[in-house]
Protein backbone atom coordinates (compact mmCIF):
# COMPACT_ATOMS: atom_id res chain seq x y z
CA UNK A 1 0.00 0.00 0.00
CA UNK A 2 1.52 3.67 -0.42
CA UNK A 3 0.59 5.31 2.72
CA UNK A 4 1.61 1.89 4.51
CA UNK A 5 5.50 3.16 5.89
CA UNK A 6 3.20 6.41 6.89
CA UNK A 7 0.34 4.28 9.12
CA UNK A 8 3.22 3.43 11.42
CA UNK A 9 1.52 6.90 13.23
CA UNK A 10 -1.89 5.63 13.46
CA UNK A 11 -1.67 3.72 16.39
CA UNK A 12 -1.79 6.69 18.99
CA UNK A 13 -4.99 7.93 16.85
CA UNK A 14 -6.71 5.33 16.56
CA UNK A 15 -6.66 5.13 20.65
CA UNK A 16 -8.28 8.08 20.33
CA UNK A 17 -11.64 6.55 20.53
CA UNK A 18 -10.92 4.51 24.15
CA UNK A 19 -11.50 5.96 27.23
CA UNK A 20 -9.64 8.39 28.81
CA UNK A 21 -6.66 7.36 30.81
CA UNK A 22 -8.04 8.75 33.87
CA UNK A 23 -10.36 5.65 33.91
CA UNK A 24 -9.18 2.41 34.63
CA UNK A 25 -9.81 -0.01 31.82
CA UNK A 26 -9.34 -2.52 34.13
CA UNK A 27 -11.75 -1.92 36.27
CA UNK A 28 -14.82 -2.10 34.38
CA UNK A 29 -15.05 -5.35 32.02
CA UNK A 30 -16.97 -3.59 29.25
CA UNK A 31 -13.77 -0.81 28.79
CA UNK A 32 -11.32 -3.98 28.56
CA UNK A 33 -13.67 -5.72 25.79
CA UNK A 34 -14.40 -2.34 23.82
CA UNK A 35 -10.34 -1.71 24.22
CA UNK A 36 -9.57 -5.72 22.57
CA UNK A 37 -12.54 -5.02 20.28
CA UNK A 38 -10.94 -1.50 18.89
CA UNK A 39 -7.27 -3.11 18.40
CA UNK A 40 -8.56 -6.38 16.54
CA UNK A 41 -10.52 -3.94 14.28
CA UNK A 42 -7.16 -2.15 13.87
CA UNK A 43 -5.47 -4.95 12.78
CA UNK A 44 -8.06 -5.94 10.63
CA UNK A 45 -8.68 -2.51 9.02
CA UNK A 46 -4.83 -1.66 8.76
CA UNK A 47 -2.89 -4.84 7.86
CA UNK A 48 0.34 -3.53 7.35
CA UNK A 49 0.56 -1.23 10.12
CA UNK A 50 2.90 -2.80 13.02
CA UNK A 51 2.32 -1.74 16.05
CA UNK A 52 3.07 -3.69 20.18
CA UNK A 53 1.24 -1.82 22.37
CA UNK A 54 -2.35 -0.63 22.20
CA UNK A 55 -4.40 0.67 24.87
CA UNK A 56 -6.47 3.99 26.04
CA UNK A 57 -5.49 7.46 25.14
CA UNK A 58 -5.50 11.06 27.44
CA UNK A 59 -7.77 12.53 24.77
CA UNK A 60 -11.44 12.48 25.24
CA UNK A 61 -14.48 13.31 23.83
CA UNK A 62 -15.00 14.28 20.36
CA UNK A 63 -12.82 15.60 18.08
CA UNK A 64 -12.52 18.53 16.05
CA UNK A 65 -10.04 20.38 13.05
CA UNK A 66 -9.28 23.94 12.58
CA UNK A 67 -6.73 25.38 10.25
CA UNK A 68 -4.08 27.27 11.54
CA UNK A 69 -1.73 29.35 9.36
CA UNK A 70 -2.71 26.49 6.73
CA UNK A 71 -1.92 23.81 8.71
CA UNK A 72 -4.62 21.19 10.02
CA UNK A 73 -4.69 20.87 13.74
CA UNK A 74 -6.86 18.53 15.94
CA UNK A 75 -8.71 19.77 19.28
CA UNK A 76 -10.20 17.56 22.10
CA UNK A 77 -12.30 20.20 24.10
CA UNK A 78 -13.26 17.65 26.62
CA UNK A 79 -9.70 16.95 27.63
CA UNK A 80 -8.45 20.20 26.38
CA UNK A 81 -5.61 18.40 24.08
CA UNK A 82 -4.59 19.73 20.90
CA UNK A 83 -3.32 17.52 18.12
CA UNK A 84 -0.98 17.72 15.06
CA UNK A 85 -1.72 14.78 13.35
CA UNK A 86 -2.27 13.03 10.02
CA UNK A 87 -5.62 10.91 9.31
CA UNK A 88 -5.83 8.58 6.74
CA UNK A 89 -9.26 6.24 5.71
CA UNK A 90 -8.51 2.47 5.61
CA UNK A 91 -7.73 3.01 1.95
CA UNK A 92 -4.89 4.44 2.91
CA UNK A 93 -6.46 8.27 1.25
CA UNK A 94 -4.33 11.21 3.42
CA UNK A 95 -7.38 12.88 4.33
CA UNK A 96 -5.39 15.33 6.36
CA UNK A 97 -3.61 16.23 3.03
CA UNK A 98 -6.70 15.84 0.82
CA UNK A 99 -8.52 18.48 3.07
CA UNK A 100 -5.50 20.87 3.15
CA UNK A 101 -5.43 20.76 -0.83
CA UNK A 102 -9.05 21.55 -0.64
CA UNK A 103 -8.07 24.92 0.89
CA UNK A 104 -5.35 25.58 -0.91
CA UNK A 105 -7.65 25.71 -3.70
CA UNK A 106 -9.99 28.04 -2.65
CA UNK A 107 -7.32 30.20 -1.56
CA UNK A 108 -6.13 30.31 -4.80
CA UNK A 109 -9.05 31.14 -6.29
CA UNK A 110 -8.67 34.55 -4.07
CA UNK A 111 -5.56 35.02 -5.29
CA UNK A 112 -4.54 37.07 -8.54
CA UNK A 113 -1.32 36.87 -9.51
CA UNK A 114 -1.05 40.07 -11.05
CA UNK A 115 -0.76 41.98 -7.75
CA UNK A 116 1.63 40.28 -6.76
CA UNK A 117 5.15 41.62 -6.64
CA UNK A 118 6.84 39.07 -9.13
CA UNK A 119 10.51 38.05 -8.17
CA UNK A 120 12.61 35.83 -10.66
CA UNK A 121 12.87 35.02 -13.96
CA UNK A 122 9.10 34.66 -15.99
CA UNK A 123 9.95 30.94 -17.31
CA UNK A 124 11.23 29.53 -13.68
CA UNK A 125 8.65 27.49 -11.47
CA UNK A 126 6.13 30.20 -9.77
CA UNK A 127 5.29 29.76 -6.19
CA UNK A 128 3.25 32.06 -4.45
CA UNK A 129 4.93 33.72 -1.12
CA UNK A 130 3.35 35.44 1.70
CA UNK A 131 6.54 37.26 3.78
CA UNK A 132 7.29 39.37 6.21
CA UNK A 133 10.47 41.24 6.00
CA UNK A 134 10.95 41.45 9.57
CA UNK A 135 10.46 37.45 9.48
CA UNK A 136 13.75 35.53 10.33
CA UNK A 137 13.00 32.69 8.86
CA UNK A 138 11.38 34.81 5.43
CA UNK A 139 14.93 36.20 5.18
CA UNK A 140 16.41 32.40 5.67
CA UNK A 141 13.75 31.69 2.97
CA UNK A 142 15.11 34.30 0.76
CA UNK A 143 18.88 33.39 1.34
CA UNK A 144 17.84 29.39 0.00
CA UNK A 145 16.21 30.69 -2.86
CA UNK A 146 19.15 32.65 -3.79
CA UNK A 147 21.17 29.48 -3.63
CA UNK A 148 19.14 27.74 -5.74
CA UNK A 149 18.98 30.35 -8.40
CA UNK A 150 22.94 30.07 -8.21
CA UNK A 151 22.58 26.34 -8.70
CA UNK A 152 20.37 26.59 -11.62
CA UNK A 153 17.05 26.57 -9.91
CA UNK A 154 15.89 30.04 -9.95
CA UNK A 155 11.98 30.33 -9.51
CA UNK A 156 9.54 33.38 -10.01
CA UNK A 157 8.44 34.12 -6.65
CA UNK A 158 4.78 36.43 -6.34
CA UNK A 159 5.19 38.03 -3.44
CA UNK A 160 2.11 39.62 -1.07
CA UNK A 161 3.20 41.24 2.09
CA UNK A 162 1.91 40.02 5.73
CA UNK A 163 2.26 43.52 7.63
CA UNK A 164 0.47 42.29 10.57
CA UNK A 165 2.88 40.62 13.08
CA UNK A 166 6.15 42.67 12.81
CA UNK A 167 5.93 46.67 13.68
CA UNK A 168 8.05 47.72 11.01
CA UNK A 169 7.19 45.69 8.64
CA UNK A 170 4.64 47.52 7.14
CA UNK A 171 6.58 50.13 5.79
CA UNK A 172 9.27 48.31 5.23
CA UNK A 173 6.95 46.52 2.36
CA UNK A 174 6.24 49.94 1.72
CA UNK A 175 9.94 51.11 0.89
CA UNK A 176 10.60 47.96 -1.08
CA UNK A 177 7.51 48.66 -3.55
CA UNK A 178 8.20 52.25 -3.57
CA UNK A 179 11.59 51.96 -4.68
CA UNK A 180 13.15 52.66 -8.38
CA UNK A 181 14.02 48.89 -8.26
CA UNK A 182 11.82 46.76 -5.69
CA UNK A 183 14.09 43.46 -6.93
CA UNK A 184 16.72 45.31 -5.36
CA UNK A 185 15.91 46.47 -2.48
CA UNK A 186 13.62 43.76 -1.37
CA UNK A 187 16.96 41.43 -1.55
CA UNK A 188 18.59 44.67 0.48
CA UNK A 189 15.76 44.59 2.91
CA UNK A 190 15.62 40.82 3.68
CA UNK A 191 19.52 40.94 3.85
CA UNK A 192 18.89 43.64 6.65
CA UNK A 193 19.74 46.73 5.14
CA UNK A 194 18.29 49.74 7.06
CA UNK A 195 18.18 52.53 5.08
CA UNK A 196 18.18 56.12 6.75
CA UNK A 197 14.68 57.05 5.05
CA UNK A 198 12.11 54.42 3.94
CA UNK A 199 10.41 55.26 0.77
CA UNK A 200 7.13 55.97 0.65
CA UNK A 201 4.55 56.44 -2.22
CA UNK A 202 0.53 56.06 -2.75
CA UNK A 203 0.58 53.01 -4.90
CA UNK A 204 2.91 51.68 -2.42
CA UNK A 205 0.73 51.78 0.71
CA UNK A 206 -2.24 51.14 -1.26
CA UNK A 207 -0.38 47.75 -2.09
CA UNK A 208 0.36 47.28 1.55
CA UNK A 209 -3.12 47.63 2.51
CA UNK A 210 -4.44 45.43 -0.23
CA UNK A 211 -2.20 42.60 0.55
CA UNK A 212 -3.23 42.81 4.48
CA UNK A 213 -7.03 42.82 2.89
CA UNK A 214 -5.88 39.60 1.20
CA UNK A 215 -4.10 38.11 4.35
CA UNK A 216 -7.52 38.54 6.21
CA UNK A 217 -9.45 36.74 3.62
CA UNK A 218 -7.75 34.05 3.26
CA UNK A 219 -6.53 32.84 6.64
CA UNK A 220 -2.31 33.55 6.41
CA UNK A 221 -1.66 33.79 10.15
CA UNK A 222 2.40 32.43 10.08
CA UNK A 223 5.20 33.76 8.02
CA UNK A 224 6.40 32.22 5.45
CA UNK A 225 2.95 30.67 4.12
CA UNK A 226 3.75 29.36 0.31
CA UNK A 227 1.44 27.44 -2.12
CA UNK A 228 3.39 26.00 -4.46
CA UNK A 229 1.74 23.37 -6.66
CA UNK A 230 -1.40 23.79 -5.32
CA UNK A 231 -0.17 22.70 -1.63
CA UNK A 232 0.39 25.08 1.10
CA UNK A 233 3.84 24.96 2.68
CA UNK A 234 3.40 26.52 6.34
CA UNK A 235 6.94 27.68 7.28
CA UNK A 236 10.67 27.51 5.86
CA UNK A 237 10.12 23.64 5.17
CA UNK A 238 13.44 23.12 3.09
CA UNK A 239 12.86 19.52 2.53
CA UNK A 240 9.41 20.33 0.94
CA UNK A 241 11.53 23.19 -1.19
CA UNK A 242 13.85 20.71 -2.61
CA UNK A 243 11.15 18.28 -3.68
CA UNK A 244 8.83 21.12 -5.33
CA UNK A 245 12.13 22.20 -7.47
CA UNK A 246 12.93 18.64 -8.16
CA UNK A 247 8.81 17.78 -9.95
CA UNK A 248 7.40 18.91 -12.96
CA UNK A 249 5.40 22.37 -12.14
CA UNK A 250 2.27 23.63 -12.62
CA UNK A 251 1.43 27.31 -13.00
CA UNK A 252 -0.39 28.63 -9.89
CA UNK A 253 -4.83 29.39 -10.66
CA UNK A 254 -4.46 27.01 -13.85
CA UNK A 255 -3.09 29.83 -16.17
CA UNK A 256 0.04 30.20 -18.54
CA UNK A 257 3.07 32.37 -17.97
CA UNK A 258 2.02 35.99 -18.43
CA UNK A 259 4.10 39.19 -19.38
CA UNK A 260 1.31 40.67 -17.62
CA UNK A 261 2.76 39.69 -13.92
CA UNK A 262 4.70 42.85 -12.32
CA UNK A 263 7.81 42.77 -11.87
CA UNK A 264 7.75 46.05 -9.63
CA UNK A 265 4.87 48.00 -8.17
CA UNK A 266 5.86 52.05 -8.28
Amino acid sequence: MRYAPALTALASIFALAGPSQAEDATSEPSLAIVAKAAEKQLRQTFTNLQFEDFGPSPVAGPIYQASAGGRLIYYAPQSEHILFATIYDRNGLNLTALDQENRARKQLSAIDPAQALAIGPENAPIIIEFTDPDCPYCRALDRFWATKAAEGKPVRRLIFFVSGIHPDAASKAEHILCSPEPAAAFKAIYNGAKPAKLETCPKGRAKVEADSALVRKIGVSGTPTLIANGMIISGFQQAQLEAFLDTPQSRPLGKPPSKALPDAHR
